[in-house]
């Protein structure tokens, strides 16, 4: 790609993002913001939402996909295909990063930066990758989280251990807008953290998260079920829950795992999502993967294999979740209490799972309705075997 070409690319990008958030804090563009109350503007640009252009990362912002062997997570093929996706991947997270700047700039220019809390986070991992997104491997949940607020923080450039939720974040901008939450908003505000003057582990309680997945598409499974799973991690394990574990965890995948002799082709693979395992993104790593499975038979078992019901790992030495140690003798113990810990808070919340009937098995959860329904139908053409 031409440097004009690169330039003209993100030119465009930062133009739209300037447009929108004017729109919202300065409509009429006269460098004051519109208003007098409190302000709440959500960025989420689909940049890191699959799909992305091919080469990308390369063409437009310098990733050499070379620089990435010997990187990639354990169960993943170290691959010029995989690599390329990783690094088309990074280079939307940098044209993520390059909208921040645009919008850091409208904030300075309407005089209210330093009264604005400004909070960065990710929602899930890679979409489109094994153990990424509508997973609860640290992979698919550890999400980066970075937080300025120059007239609120005091303390600032510091680095914060303590476990967060993403629904903390809510109760959070409630507090700080002076809002009463709902008694049925149950997470507790970070604000404690954000004045704090300490680094590392501020409170001793935070010393855990807690997961949670239903479904992604609705219509992954025949039937319309969902894939449920729970977990708790700590800074040393990750323990899981699958509730349903004869599941197939990314949704079903003809021609491959029914007998049926229709398969789908490449093109499917990387372009459709509901052609198979519609649980995980269409995208060129789910496509070598599952067409290269008999090469890499490992690497199709952990993307898309059925799982066992409980799974435990030490994410000190197997940071991959490759070593399930749940029903080893050794970690017993271990097991007993994360297990007390993670139904205890299922119960304490009163998560649908814990009683039954569960309603996420009955009436409107299990109807294939929907879009996705309507996709799946009408998927892409498919190839024979």
């Amino acid at each position: 790609m031409k440097s004009d070409d690169r330039d003209a690319a993100k030119a465009k990008l930062f133009d739209e993002v300037r447009q929108n958030i004017r729109n919202f804090l300065d409509a009429d563009n006269d460098g004051k913001l519109d208003g007098d109350s409190p302000i709440c503007y959500w960025f989420g640009p689909t940049n890191t939402h699959r799909k992305w252009i091919a080469k990308s990362g390369y063409e437009l912002w310098g990733i050499n996909p070379d620089d990435l062997k010997g990187k990639l997570p354990a169960y993943l093929p170290d691959v010029p295909e995989i690599r390329e996706d990783f690094a088309d991947y990074l280079g939307e997270a940098m044209a993520f990063d390059a909208a921040l700047v645009v919008l850091d700039e409208e904030l300075q220019r309407l005089g209210i930066a330093d009264d604005t809390l400004l909070v960065v986070s990710g929602d899930h991992g890679v979409p489109g990758v094994s153990r990424g997104k509508c997973n609860l491997y640290d992979f698919g949940t550890h999400v980066p989280l970075a937080v300025r607020w120059p007239s609120g923080i005091e303390h600032s450039n510091r680095v914060v251990t303590d476990f967060v939720s993403l629904p903390e974040l809510a109760t959070t901008f409630l507090e700080v807008a002076s809002v009463e939450a709902p008694a049925s908003m149950i997470a507790r505000p970070i604000t404690p953290l954000l004045t704090s003057d300490q680094s590392g582990r501020i409170d001793p309680s935070r010393d855990a998260v807690f997961t949670g997945r239903e479904r992604h598409v609705a219509t992954a499974r025949e039937g319309a079920t969902p894939y449920p799973q729970r977990a708790i991690q700590s800074d040393e394990w990750l323990y899981i829950i699958n509730f349903e574990p004869e599941r197939t965890p990314m949704g079903d995948g003809p021609g491959l795992d029914d007998g049926d002799s229709d398969f789908p082709s490449e093109d499917d693979l990387r372009e459709n999502t509901f052609a198979a395992y519609a649980d995980l993104d269409a995208s060129p790593t789910k496509a070598f993967v599952t067409l290269n499975r008999d090469k890499y038979p490992e690497a199709f078992q952990y993307m898309v294999g059925r799982r066992p019901r409980i799974e435990m790992y030490d994410l000190k030495s197997d940071p991959d979740c490759l070593n399930n140690l749940a029903g080893h003798s050794d970690h017993a113990k271990t097991e007993k209490q994360l297990n007390d810990r993670l139904i205890g808070e299922l119960k304490r919340t009163g998560d649908p799972r814990m009683s039954e009937p569960v309603m996420f098995e009955q009436g409107m959860f299990v109807e294939p309705v929907g879009p996705g329904n309507k996709k799946k139908q009408s998927a892409a053409s498919k190839n024979k075997k």
